[in-house]
């Protein structure tokens, strides 16, 4: 990612040891798409180190993804309600 990617919005969502940032940016071009970063605290490193993995959602994507997110929790939720 560069410099040139301007935050337009950004979310951090506390769970437990985990913690979710949903950031949307702007390209140059003002197109626009989400980055999903999981932040995990390790246990093993005392100076508080955190490991770090994001994807890149872009907007041809967002309603693909978004359906096939939904989808996936809600199928969760039958499971959990059987």
């Amino acid at each position: 990612m560069t410099q040139d990617n301007q935050e337009i919005y950004s979310k951090a969502v506390r769970a437990g040891k985990r913690t979710y940032f949903f950031d949307v940016r702007a390209t140059k071009g003002n197109d626009l798409f989400l980055t999903i970063t999981e932040s995990i605290k390790s246990d093993a490193d005392e100076n508080g180190t955190y490991k770090k993995h994001k994807i890149f959602v872009y907007k041809e994507d967002f309603e693909k993804f978004k359906e096939g997110f939904e989808d996936a929790i809600g199928e969760i939720e039958k499971i959990k309600n059987n």
